[in-house]
């Protein structure tokens, strides 16, 4: 019976150590190691999630490599398209020709879109309900398969924004159609420079305040041939303006009388022998007179006119101006010219009693809704920044986006669509840091900005209300569609449609260079998960799989202890078969 139990468990021994030879696994089921078989058979599991994975990514790889190839080749047509745009600005040129030309581009570019498609999925030619929402404009790509802290496995996936690279969307907004998030002029906050084809609005809008200025015209010549000829006047600057809303008490100016006789005129310039000819020779005489008065620090007087649409003076051969210098040093606030008590013996000039105050900054926008649209690289939406100042004060930025603008209305929509609305939002944005500043609706339509009188009291050129360094996130903006390009029912629109081609050009190169950085980064991600699966299988194996030399030696060994059993079984069984012949 010992013999026969020891035969049992060589027998035992020897089937398992068979079993781990065969099959190469020190451990096969629970029973063997019931912690190493749990974590081995979810490791491997793992490892077939990670090979899918890697396909996944292959397939993503040829979507990337698909929507690339066309990117690139639309760049080149589009590159042709703009040559013979500009070919077509020669003159004598047949327009008809090239735009029958341009159409067939145009064909190719589309052409080119529709047929970027792998396995059914058309990353150019899309159908987005809003292509500029994160949330919808997104493709997700496989990326990854792993398990967190609790032991839950989850997939992974990189996301990839397809208002990047779509060229047509059937709801708009593609790369090649006009782009619907153009802000315009934020409610009046800026003003268009010129293209109508590519939003350049300018970076900068600034109002400041007009200084006191006159003009008359000169009629002479006025001769002063006689010691007695002369002229005489009292003149008044910068005196404040009570119409400005400035409190009292109100300061009354700086006055000064002024003689010019035949004396001045020599002092001023001999060559003019006592006669007055002209209006710049009336102006120099003036501002001799002025400053022998001691008033020329504050008036000036010229032969040339402020000319409001260039912001500067022009000259005129036949009218003048006199104007306020606003010379601070005075300790004068206001902006104020008058020219009282005249007398003249030989003639006014067309000079006379005359009385000007300047106005104060008043900075109003002609307001306009607008929306702070969704932005795919954004979760806040577009952001609009801009600088804000007053009397050429040291400026301060500010910012804003749709998140911003809904948080701040109660609206999940980015729209401001009233003049109080845009009142809230400057206020919001600006008077923190410009408490003195008056924002408000001047019941016209208009967003009206100005100083608080009974804080700041300066009025004139000093008083300015400037907006500068204006940007949009997402600008320049492609605002024409590519489809409506017409050389020849619009050929005044030709550098228009060069501009335009320049921005959506840019716009698709970088979304050529988005499809190659997220190309680069498939690839790093595919290395990285075969090397991961390889890594797995070197771990489940450590755990589980067997030593095939110790256990080839160890079933020789159960081998030849099984033989030695089996014959020491024999020799058991042999001696009470012995002592048995006896008793016959």
């Amino acid at each position: 019976m010992a013999a026969l139990q020891s035969l049992r468990i060589i027998a035992t021994d020897l089937s398992q150590s068979q079993n781990r030879v065969s099959s190469g696994l020190r451990v096969q089921s629970a029973s063997d190691n019931a912690a190493y078989w749990s974590i081995s058979t979810t490791m491997r599991s793992d490892s077939q999630a990670l090979s899918t994975v890697t396909d996944a990514l292959g397939l993503a790889a040829s979507h990337v490599d698909v929507a690339y190839l066309g990117l690139t080749s639309v760049i080149e047509v589009l590159d042709a398209f703009k040559a013979k745009l500009v070919a077509s600005k020669e003159p004598g040129v047949d327009r008809g020709k090239i735009q029958t030309e341009l159409d067939q581009l145009n064909r190719q570019v589309h052409s080119i879109a529709k047929s970027a498609s792998f396995n059914g999925v058309n990353w150019l030619s899309t159908s987005i309900a809003e292509i500029q929402d994160a949330d919808t404009n997104k493709t997700s790509i496989v990326s990854s398969f792993g398990r967190g802290t609790s032991g839950i496995g989850s997939v992974r996936t990189m996301d990839f924004h397809l208002s990047e690279v779509s060229l047509f969307n059937s709801t708009g907004g593609g790369l090649l159609e006009a782009d619907p998030r153009d802000v315009k002029s934020i409610a009046g906050m800026r003003l268009n420079d010129s293209y109508n084809s590519v939003s350049r609005w300018s970076t900068s809008n600034t109002d400041t305040g007009s200084r006191a200025y006159t003009q008359f015209s000169f009629s002479g010549p006025l001769t002063f041939d006689d010691p007695a000829d002369r002229i005489s006047f009292t003149v008044t600057v910068d005196a404040d303006d009570p119409a400005t809303g400035v409190p009292p008490p109100y300061n009354p100016g700086h006055t000064t009388t002024v003689v010019i006789d035949r004396a001045t005129l020599d002092a001023a310039n001999p060559g003019l022998n006592g006669v007055i000819e002209t209006n710049t020779d009336y102006a120099q005489v003036l501002n001799h007179a002025l400053g022998q008065a001691n008033a020329g620090a504050s008036v000036h007087a010229s032969h040339k006119l402020w000319d409001a649409s260039i912001k500067g003076f022009v000259h005129d051969p036949v009218r003048m101006s006199l104007y306020t210098d606003e010379n601070r040093s005075l300790g004068l606030d206001g902006s104020y010219v008058e020219i009282s008590n005249f007398s003249s013996t030989v003639g006014s000039g067309g000079f006379g009693n005359v009385a000007d105050f300047g106005t104060r900054a008043l900075h109003e926008l002609t307001f306009n809704s607008f929306t702070m649209y969704k932005n795919g690289e954004s979760e806040d939406g577009i952001e609009i920044n801009f600088r804000f100042s007053v009397n050429g004060e040291p400026s301060t930025s500010h910012s804003f986006n749709r998140t911003y603008v809904n948080d701040l209305l109660g609206k999940d929509s980015g729209e401001v669509e009233t003049v109080a609305e845009m009142v809230i939002l400057l206020q919001s944005l600006i008077q923190p840091d410009w408490p003195d500043v008056i924002i408000e609706d001047n019941g016209a339509g208009k967003v009206s900005i100005k100083l608080d009188p009974n804080v700041d009291r300066l009025s004139g050129l000093q008083t300015s209300v400037s907006f500068t360094g204006i940007s949009v996130s997402i600008e320049p903006l492609v605002t024409m569609d590519f489809d409506t390009i017409d050389i020849v029912a619009q050929p005044e629109l030709t550098d228009s449609y060069i501009g335009y081609l320049d921005a959506a050009t840019a716009k698709i190169i970088d979304g050529a260079a988005a499809l190659g950085a997220l190309r680069s980064r498939i690839e790093i991600q595919s290395e990285f998960t075969r090397t991961l699966i390889d890594s797995l299988d070197k771990g489940v194996g450590r755990l589980v799989d067997a030593d095939m030399n110790a256990e080839s030696v160890r079933l020789k060994a159960l081998q030849a202890q099984q033989d030695l059993a089996t014959q020491s079984l024999q020799i058991a069984n042999s001696s009470p078969q012995a002592i048995l012949s006896l008793f016959r």
